[in-house]
């Protein structure tokens, strides 16, 4: 069934760190009348990158999750800075987070966090052909590398510590996507 969107009948702004704050007073098809609020990024959207050290085997990275207050596997990830592209900003930030660079990058998919109430997007991205080099990051230590077996992605999604959605659902997009790529 296709609805038309709603008709915004104005919006309210306020600061919220990284983010805007949203209040839209929305009315839809049927005449309801609500307000909604969103979180809406103030930059250039960001990248999920899928790094292959072979056919076979996606490079995790293990960081400190100031969300959690623990320290989580998952996958490199970033902003896209002002005049870079999606592949650009993947790959700058797998030699920043990762020690690699990549001489194959695809762009798979937009990847959402919470549509129903934030604007943000994330790029995912597949890196393949690596070879080493670094660039100085933002991370206040080196993140740890992981390599992990796409055979074994049914252990890795049990794990406590692999937790965030983004990374699960881009390594099985990506596994998929190199499986009909191959």
């Amino acid at each position: 069934m296709s609805r038309p969107l709603p008709t915004i009948h104005g919006i309210t702004e306020h600061d919220a760190g990284p983010y805007r704050l949203e209040r839209l007073d929305l009315e839809f098809s049927n005449g309801e009348r609500r307000q909604f609020q969103r979180l809406h990024g103030r930059g250039h959207g960001a990248v999920v990158v899928v790094p292959m050290l072979d056919a076979d085997t996606v490079l995790l990275v293990r960081e400190y999750a100031a969300g959690m207050h623990r320290y989580e596997l998952g996958l490199v990830k970033g902003r896209i800075d002002a005049g870079e592209t999606a592949l650009e900003a993947a790959n700058r930030e797998l030699k920043e987070e990762a020690g690699y660079g990549a001489a194959r990058l695809d762009h798979l998919r937009a990847l959402t966090l919470a549509p129903t109430y934030m604007s943000h997007e994330a790029q995912l991205v597949v890196a393949r052909d690596l070879y080493p080099e670094r660039l100085p990051g933002d991370e206040p230590e080196p993140l740890e590398p992981v390599p992990w077996k796409l055979d074994d992605l049914h252990q890795l999604i049990l794990r406590e510590d692999f937790s965030e959605g983004r990374s699960i659902a881009a390594v099985f997009i990506a596994r998929e996507w190199l499986r009909q790529h191959a």
